[in-house]
């Protein structure tokens, strides 16, 4: 801080120092005419003296955004000629910006990161893709002040060395204009008649020329991409999308909509992983265990605890029944009537237009389509610990099955990770009465949480009977005597953890294969690379949901669809960018834990100047009437301003509660503005008001308070 400081008084300084000498006035047009012929006359003297001046001067002038370097740059022709005074203004007027750029950095950018971190991090993004073509244009056309473009550069991340060799070339040509000019200075009346209307129409046009070069390269690019294909002339669909999750429900809805022709292919069942095998059952286990959790704690209700009576089978059947009354929202059916060709089948790309389905009756069909979008989904991953597969285990896809089918909860179940699966089914199947064991390599569960947040959760999962194992690394499974164990290390110690089923809950893995994408050169890292508008390598092929990421969410893959659907549809027309500002998430163990924006760490790693707004729920008369008070919001802002960073609320219902905190960021609506609506009373809602009233009355403004007390003081005589 104190360099920061030291560098604006000497700037400061030097600026001061320049208009008290009236420095200024030779750098107009009458001032630099009037002492020509005494330049001229030192010139002849030192003229390396005068060139080394001359450039040192333009620098400094630039460098403090002093006024003058257009004047400069007319001398400089009028002085050297036009291939001297062309090389030295060009050179000092890129070094010279290049330094008001620097000082800008050093001096604005992380004050300013801190005050508007996401509009900043937007704008790196846009100027890390396309900063080169935005530098280029705006150099190449006089309209925008150049003093001003080095200063909001340096706000950005663009490199230095790419601002300076953009800023060299990019402002050549008006350089070459003034110092052209400037070699006929007498015949020069005003600045404004070397620019005249056509000149500066040529520079915008030219200015335009980046980004016309980038689209033909695009169009070349296309044809290298499509070179080794034919496209059909006609095309059966106009979209193809191969998978009926989440991402690609939607997607061929929005596509049925608007009355394109889509195909919907699915060789499994309709509604992918999260009706199936994921969000659905899982939600439906955590009720039945979080009732049979109330029973055993009845007098928290006014009434006697009880062991909860219940049939194992019953509450697995009652899984299955849940997802049978909510299949038919995702059915063939359905989408059939909402106008998608619906096939059941395997679907493989032969070429960017065609796909091959491999129809699960048998048979075989071939269909081309002008845009196909790939909607695959993930799959459980399994770690390759030696004897896991001799030993036997399950997943989050394959339990609901295998439990289906026993009398009672599994005695010993090993749940193997900490994440959100993992510590939802462990929860549950603990209150289900299993002997659960949960074990995670980190040393906290729910890693990606705030400390405080993970601590809640390890307190809440223990308290429901769940002996959470951190910093465990698992090393092999074995079996011995008919007894299966999974051993793991914890500070150089084998441990030996005893199971009858083991649930392997550490994450999840696209599903890539066989689906023709490394036949037709498709990127893929862990998942499907795409861009900004979620096309791949060929433009008219789209991914969308778990196969892309970069969040696993059923919510983020709707959401995605909608962008497959509309940039695949009318990209031709206008394409839009996926929004991935205002991302929400929830992890229904109990009390729930829902987050959206940033987490307290996620701030301090992101070196924002930010406050802490809490409110506890036992403050809370709903919260107290429901026996439920354990938890909080917390609130990430800017400091001093109402503006919502992030929010993590742990409650019952926190899934629900954050999403009036999701409308307020997506919107841009504050605090204030949360505070200043009504809430049914009483309600858990009420919270979020509460937490907004709880950052008012920390900011309250104490002066104002002050006059009005004297003068409510005064008004009692």
């Amino acid at each position: 801080m104190i360099k920061k400081l030291f560098l604006i008084l000497i700037a400061a300084v030097v600026i001061g120092m320049f208009f008290h000498f009236n420095l200024h006035q030779l750098l107009t047009l009458e001032g630099l005419k009037g002492s020509m012929e005494q330049f001229n006359q030192y010139k002849e003297q030192s003229p390396l003296l005068v060139f080394g001046g001359f450039f040192l001067l333009y620098v400094v002038v630039t460098a403090l955004s002093l006024p003058g370097a257009a004047i400069l740059t007319l001398a400089a022709g009028a002085l050297f000629g036009l291939v001297e005074g062309l090389l030295v203004a060009s050179f000092a007027s890129t070094v010279g910006a290049t330094l008001a750029f620097l000082v800008s950095r050093y001096l604005l950018r992380d004050t300013i990161k801190q005050r508007f971190p996401e509009r900043l991090d937007a704008i790196d993004a846009g100027v890390e893709k396309e900063g080169g073509f935005y530098l280029f244009t705006l150099r190449l056309v006089p309209v925008f002040p150049f003093f001003l473009i080095n200063l909001l550069m340096g706000v950005t991340s663009i490199k230095a060395w790419t601002f300076y060799w953009v800023s060299q070339i990019g402002m050549l040509a008006g350089t070459f204009v003034f110092v052209n000019a400037g070699t006929q200075l007498a015949q020069i009346e005003s600045l404004s008649g070397i620019l005249s209307l056509d000149l500066i129409l040529s520079f915008a046009l030219l200015g335009v020329f980046p980004f016309i070069a980038k689209g033909i390269l695009n169009v070349f690019k296309k044809r290298r991409v499509y070179k080794n294909y034919t496209k059909p002339k006609k095309f059966d669909r106009n979209m193809i999308v191969i998978g009926a999750g989440a991402g690609g429900l939607v997607t061929s809805y929005i596509a049925a909509a608007v009355k394109a022709k889509v195909t919907l292919i699915e060789a499994g069942e309709m509604g992918g992983d999260c009706l199936n095998y994921g969000c659905v059952p899982s939600k439906a286990v955590i009720k039945s265990a979080k009732i049979a959790e109330q029973i055993r704690h009845g007098e928290h209700y006014g009434l006697e605890n009880a062991t909860p009576q219940f049939s194992f089978k019953k509450v697995m059947a009652r899984v299955h029944q849940v997802i049978a009354d909510v299949a038919p929202h995702d059915s063939v059916e359905r989408y059939t009537n909402l106008g998608v060709d619906v096939v059941k089948g395997y679907g493989k790309l032969l070429d960017p237009w065609t796909v091959e389905i491999k129809l699960n009756d048998g048979g075989t069909q071939t269909l081309t389509a002008r845009t196909i979008v790939i909607a695959t989904g993930a799959r459980p991953f399994v770690p390759p610990l030696p004897g896991i597969e001799e030993t036997g285990y399950v997943t989050s896809d394959t339990l609901w099955t295998k439990f289906a089918e026993l009398e009672e909860a599994p005695k010993k179940l090993v749940v193997l990770g900490g994440g959100p699966i993992g510590s939802e089914l462990a929860q549950s199947f603990a209150r289900l009465g299993s002997n659960v064991t949960q074990i995670e390599m980190s040393e906290r569960i729910m890693i990606k949480e705030d400390l405080e947040v993970s601590k809640f959760a390890h307190e809440a999962l223990t308290e429901s009977g769940v002996n959470i194992l951190t910093s465990h690394q698992a090393l092999r499974c074995e079996e011995r005597d008919g007894k299966k164990f999974i051993v793991v290390k914890h500070n150089d110690t084998e441990i030996d953890v005893e199971y009858d089923e083991l649930l392997c809950a550490v994450g999840r893995s696209a599903r890539l294969k066989g689906y023709g994408l490394e036949e037709l050169g498709i990127e893929t890292n862990r998942t499907v690379v795409t861009n900004e508008y979620l096309e791949t390598l060929y433009p008219n092929i789209f991914a969308a949901g778990d196969i892309v990421g970069p969040y696993q969410f059923t919510h983020v893959a709707a959401h995605q669809g909608w962008y497959a659907a509309v940039n695949g549809l009318f990209g031709n027309l206008k394409k839009f960018k996926v929004d991935y500002r205002v991302i929400p998430w929830t992890t229904f163990i109990d009390p729930e834990v829902a987050r959206v924006g940033l987490n307290e760490q996620d701030a301090i790693d992101k070196g924002i100047d930010y406050e802490i707004t809490r409110f506890e729920f036992e403050e809370l008369d709903r919260a107290i009437t429901d026996s439920a008070t354990k938890g909080f919001i917390k609130v990430i802002t800017p400091k001093g301003k109402d503006k919502i960073l992030g929010v993590t609320v742990v409650s019952e219902h926190a899934g629900d509660l954050i999403a009036e905190f999701v409308l307020a960021m997506k919107h841009g609506l504050g605090l204030n503005k949360i505070l200043g609506t009504i809430h049914s009373y009483p309600t858990w809602a009420e919270g979020n008001k509460y937490a907004a009233g709880e950052w008012k009355r920390a900011h309250a403004p104490e002066k104002v308070l002050n006059m009005l007390e004297k003068y409510h003081t005064w008004r009692r005589g």
